[in-house]
């Protein structure tokens, strides 16, 4: 068994990973997939030559380098659809889908561009987490589908969300609940907050358990920008805060929605 390591550049979020997990499917040398996206590197554990892999990893236009390869000896190999790893990814996606109906809710009674917004997000990372978990095990042919349909699915609300948010730029519009806003975007931050320390708890260095503490980390972000913007609604006495946050989640989730498409490819 050889282990050969590969830097990846542009491989920091689980998007990239599917895709990478997807591209490396078909090579049947390959007995172990070891994701570091901290590092943004990528231990693989296999038997012949490397260069069918370095081939594939190319061909994704991530900025792959091979590092090194070695011999790896007789390796214990870890299955990634671990027991205790999938529960706490289950309990992540509900979380977040939770969050995204009541803030997708509350966002609409309150006129808060900012909490639909942030809805978008915990579903964007809903469809990241269920596609994970939804794929493992399953055929190539599944996996894309289900990622061309998270990605446009995504891609359409958010586009629908940023055209509202240019309309109420050029409209007149009621000013939003700004505590409505606040309230809910700070059960939202506990919520994330519940999830990041259940991943953290878990002291797992698998690389689904690493991308998502990294996804949670960054809806904390987004949550505290909400609670901002529903604090300057309330001081300005006008809802451009509110729209301005909610065009950057948009382009987040935007962003978002085109690397998942990129599974489908």
């Amino acid at each position: 068994m050889k282990q050969t390591t590969f830097k990846i550049d542009k491989m920091d979020c689980p998007c990239e990973e599917n895709l990478i997990r997807m591209k490396l499917q078909s090579v049947d040398t390959i007995a172990k997939l070891d994701f570091d996206l901290a590092n943004r590197t990528l231990d693989v554990y296999h038997t012949g030559e490397s260069l069918p892999i370095e081939t594939a990893l190319a061909q994704l236009n991530l900025g792959s380098s091979l590092l090194e390869s070695k011999d790896a000896g007789n390796i214990p190999l870890l299955t990634d659809d671990d027991a205790q790893q999938r529960k706490i990814l289950w309990w992540v996606l509900a979380i977040n889908f939770g969050f995204f109906v009541l803030e997708m809710t509350t966002g609409l009674i309150s006129k808060s561009m900012g909490l639909v917004a942030d809805s978008l997000d915990m579903l964007a990372d809903s469809l990241v987490y269920g596609l994970s978990l939804f794929a493992v095990g399953a055929a190539l042919a599944r996996k894309k589908r289900v990622a061309k349909f998270s990605g446009y699915f995504q891609l359409i609300l958010a586009v629908i969300g940023f055209s509202e948010v240019i309309r109420r730029f050029i409209g007149t519009e009621p000013m939003p609940d700004f505590r409505m806003m606040i309230g809910i975007s700070v059960l939202a931050l506990a919520a994330n907050a519940l999830s990041l320390w259940l991943l953290q708890r878990a002291k797992n260095k698998e690389a689904h358990i690493q991308a998502s503490i990294i996804f949670s980390s960054n809806d904390i972000i987004i949550n505290s920008g909400v609670i901002v913007a529903g604090f300057l609604v309330w001081w300005l006495g006008n809802g451009i805060p509110d729209l301005v946050i909610g065009s950057i989640v948009f382009i987040i989730v935007i962003r978002g929605a085109f690397r998942i498409l990129k599974l489908a490819k």
